[in-house]
């Protein structure tokens, strides 16, 4: 129970790796938050976690629109009268050569992954430094560290985060507050199935992974879970690749 008593937000978590971690901290004791564009499915999530007998709130937000990320805070403060953990995770994925990149989808690409992270973190510290205690979790990628053919803004964002992600560590250490990331490798989920579903493709890439699999949203809940707990109070602006050895040639 290594959560236990706290309460965590984690946005994008009505599936995939968002559920996942989600899951995970309800196990370990935390007070659940799913968050998404999509309320139904949110209640559903919720649904899920009961078993674990842990307090749930699902809530639809929009993690690029400010009023929506204050409404969120808002309302959860008002049920838990605190937030311990915030878990950035909504993101969303759009390959296309460069010269095919929409300035509208690139907008929309960096509003929710890179603008979605300042917007968030933003609105959750300021309740955060009134208890000076607080952990944050950054999902960024390994493509914020290499690069991925046709996948521009993509590589951007994640870059942000993890920059980002350093600068924070450093505003926010005399408060109290932690905030990491972790660069999930290739992960099982709905958003990557154009991958792990085709096998030519699938083979391609897992010759870049030591470990010879594609990951599962577990072993990035795992990584959250440590990032999230009191074990990492000496752990700031650190990156925690998560990927099957893939950075490591």
């Amino acid at each position: 129970m290594r959560l236990a008593n706290k309460v965590a937000i984690i946005t994008g978590s009505r599936r995939g790796i968002g559920f996942g971690i989600a899951k995970r901290f309800a196990q370990e004791g935390a007070d659940v938050v799913i968050t998404d564009i999509d309320l139904a499915e949110c209640r559903k999530a919720c649904k899920e976690l009961e078993k674990y007998g842990k307090k749930t709130l699902a809530l639809k937000a929009d993690v690029s629109k400010s009023k929506d990320v204050e409404k969120m805070v808002k309302a959860v403060i008002k049920k838990f009268k605190k937030i311990d953990i915030l878990v950035n995770n909504a993101g969303i994925f759009i390959q296309k050569p460069l010269i095919e990149f929409s300035e509208k989808e690139w907008d929309k690409l960096i509003d929710i992954n890179l603008k979605g992270v300042f917007l968030c973190t933003k609105s959750v510290v300021k309740e955060m430094m009134k208890r000076r205690y607080g952990k944050i979790v950054n999902i960024a990628s390994i493509a914020g560290e290499v690069g991925f053919i046709n996948s521009s803004a993509y590589c951007a964002s994640k870059g942000g985060i993890i920059n980002l992600t350093r600068e924070l560590a450093l505003e926010l250490s005399s408060h109290k507050i932690n905030i990491n990331a972790i660069g999930p490798g290739i992960i099982e989920t709905p958003m990557t199935d154009f991958i792990t579903q085709k096998k030519d493709v699938l083979k391609g890439i897992l010759a870049n992974v030591p470990w010879n699999r594609v990951g599962e949203p577990l072993d990035i809940a795992n990584a959250a879970l440590f990032l999230a707990s009191d074990e990492a109070d000496y752990v700031t602006g650190q990156t925690l690749f998560v990927d099957g050895g893939w950075l490591a040639h």
